[in-house]
Formats: C-alpha cells, sequence, structure tokens
C-alpha cells in the first residue's frame, strides 16, 4: 500500500486542466506498461488512458473509472482542489496490485483514466474513443467532504443531480443616457430575464432549484444605456426528464422576456451533466465489497448531493450499460472545490482496497 501514497505525491504535484492532462496521462500510461498492462492512450484525440487485463476467458468486461483533472485557479494556474489526484493514486495502486495477484481470472478489466470532469467533456471524449464500447460494468468512485462520510467508511451509491449552466446573451440597441427612448436596455431585459426565470416552477415532487449567477451589461461609460447584457443561469435536479423540461421552460421564458421589451437572447449551454443512473444490482454488490474490505460498520446509506457529475455520460449514451458510484470517507474539509480543500490521506488504502474487492468479486 505504500505506493498509493507516492503516487499520490507525485500526482499531486502536477496537476493540470482539463483535456490537458499531458504529464499525468503519460505518468500513468508509463506506471501501467511497467506493470504489464497493455495500455490504449489519447482515447478519443484527448488525454484518456486506457489499461486492459483480459483473462482470455469467458467472463464480464469490467470497468474502473478515475478522473485526472483538476481545477484552474484565478492565478491562470491548476491545483487538485477536487481530490482526483487521490482518485488516480487509488486506482493505481490496486491496478499494480491486481496484476501482481493476477486477479483477473474471467473475462475483462478495463482500467479508465479520464480527463476533464469539472468541464464535462472527459466521459464524452471517452465514449467517442470507443472506450467503454465493450464495458458491462463499469464503477466510479469519489471522495467525500467530512460532513457526508467519515474516513472508515463507504457509501454503495451516490446519486448526483443533473447539472446545466446556460448564458444567454442579450441583444438590445445601445443609447445614449440622455436620449433611452432611441434605444433597447439590454440591462432593463436581464432584469426581465432573471424575474421572469424565478417566477417558473415545477414538479414539487422532485427536488430541484434554478437561479440566475452571473449578470453583466455595460456600455463603457456612466451615460449610456447598455446595448449588450449576458445572464447565466445554474439549474439542478435528481431527474433528467425535469432537467430537459427546466431548460425548455428557462430558455422560453427568457426569450419572452427580453422580446417584451424589444430586445432578444441567445442561448449557449455551457456546462451539462445527467443526474446519476446507477444500477441496483452493482450497488448491491458494492456494499457486499465494503463490507467484506472495510468491515460491516463501514457501511452506510447512499448519499444523495446537488453536485454534479459527468460520469453519468456514460450509461446516459450506452442504456443497458450496468454502473455503479461509490462514496468513498475522505473527511475531505473545508469543502470540495475550496482553495483550501484538503482531506485525510489515510482514507487511500481505503479506495485501494475497494477497488481490488471489486475485482476479485466479479472477475475472481
Amino acid at each position: 500500500m505504500a505506493d498509493v501514497f507516492k503516487y499520490f505525491e507525485d500526482l499531486h504535484k502536477m496537476p493540470e486542466i482539463g483535456m490537458h492532462e499531458f504529464k499525468t496521462s503519460a505518468y500513468i500510461a508509463d506506471h501501467l506498461k511497467k506493470m504489464g498492462y497493455e495500455v490504449q492512450e489519447h482515447i478519443g484525440g484527448g488525454t484518456g488512458v486506457v489499461a486492459i487485463y483480459d483473462s482470455g476467458k469467458p467472463g464480464p468486461v469490467l470497468g474502473l473509472r478515475a478522473d485526472m483533472d483538476a481545477l484552474g485557479t484565478k492565478d491562470g494556474g491548476a491545483a487538485h482542489l477536487c481530490g482526483h489526484d487521490g482518485h488516480m493514486a487509488m486506482l493505481l495502486t490496486a491496478a499494480g496490485i491486481i496484476k501482481e495477484q493476477k486477479l483477473v481470472h474471467k473475462g475483462k478489466l478495463k482500467i479508465l483514466f479520464q480527463p476533464a470532469e469539472e468541464t464535462s467533456e472527459g466521459a464524452l471524449s471517452m465514449l467517442k474513443g470507443g472506450a467503454i464500447d465493450d464495458i458491462d460494468i463499469l464503477i466510479g468512485m469519489h471522495g467525500r467532504p467530512i460532513q457526508e462520510c467519515r474516513v472508515g467508511q463507504a457509501a454503495p451509491a451516490l446519486y448526483y443531480s443533473a447539472a446545466t449552466h446556460i448564458r444567454y446573451d442579450i441583444i438590445g440597441k445601445q443609447s445614449h443616457g440622455a436620449r433611452p427612448y432611441l434605444g433597447v436596455s439590454a440591462l432593463d431585459a436581464a432584469c426581465l430575464v432573471v424575474a421572469a426565470a424565478n417566477a417558473l416552477r415545477f414538479d414539487s415532487n422532485v427536488v430541484y432549484n434554478l437561479k440566475a449567477t452571473q449578470i453583466h451589461a455595460d456600455a463603457g461609460v456612466p451615460n449610456a444605456v447598455p446595448g449588450n447584457a449576458t445572464v447565466t443561469f445554474d439549474l439542478r435536479s435528481q431527474n433528467n426528464d425535469v432537467m430537459d423540461l427546466m431548460i425548455k421552460r428557462l430558455t422560453n421564458a427568457v426569450k419572452n422576456a427580453a422580446a417584451s421589451i424589444g430586445a432578444e437572447a441567445v442561448e449557449n449551454i455551457l456546462h451539462r451533466t445527467p443526474a446519476s443512473i446507477i444500477t441496483p444490482e452493482v450497488t448491491d454488490i458494492i456494499a457486499e465489497v465494503i463490507k467484506e474490505e472495510l468491515g460491516p460498520q463501514a457501511l452506510i446509506p447512499p448519499i444523495t448531493t446537488a453536485g454534479g457529475e459527468d460520469f453519468f455520460w456514460y450509461p446516459k449514451e450506452r442504456p443497458g450499460l450496468k454502473t455503479g458510484f461509490i462514496a468513498l470517507g475522505e473527511d475531505a474539509q473545508p469543502g470540495l472545490h475550496d482553495p483550501n480543500m484538503h482531506f485525510d490521506h489515510s482514507a487511500l488504502p481505503n479506495g485501494v482496497k475497494l477497488h481490488v474487492g471489486l475485482v476479485k468479486k466479479i472477475l475472481g
């Protein structure tokens, strides 16, 4: 298990933003090759890496996935503030143990190191590259904040919400502040857009929220009415069908609100991830592995979060794919994506054990 701390130390020091994980992917691919895996690189034209261990015998194809990207920082750099360095270290260490102990006795194991989870591009690039075309069961894992899951604990399912960011470009007509009647205020239109969005209501039986998070409007001087503005919204829902409806109704409301004073609104979807699509039988397998590898006391109930995760593009785009997602207790604090985020490194061996245990259970 000592390898997991060395891998973590190395990977933590080379943070790279999504689709630019060049050093990270090369480091991972090099270690996987040394372990004896068949390694595929540059999946989908990006930085994705897939390692393959084929038993040569009939059986399921199991995929284990970790994300590689770091978050961009205000100074133009990058930092691992969501724990992806830990995810990679745990899966890379497990890969070494699995190969050394020859744990794949049937079927095939595919280990996916995916880029760009934070920008929602990574899973789609892996899909484009055919990384999961032959996979029957795909399992992901994410370390959790101290408020949700403590070190030594794990949940067999983590239910993420669908998340969408939409920017609307509001197009009016600039005018002098002394003659506003000669123009169309994009700023006024933006205010009407926010009010219209706030009046929308959806199924009260489904948890959702919709709110404006950014407004920009500036003619460059204080005595001019701006002719252009942007309004950005963040949408969340635990149901993919409700998210589709939210996007449709929000765009209609925004366009109508802008048009009511002669402005135009143009939709730009910046980011989108589906809500969790998880297979109950895989959740049951994960629960068994948690109890076997970490002890019965480690198993806690499934967790629901308003956060998003691009892992669920895999089952969304590949209906019939069986999926599971593990919540691993890491005592991350003060919170994921916080500039001061840190977690208890003693959790790393637990993640290794769960990955190895899944291979024993499904391919042993």
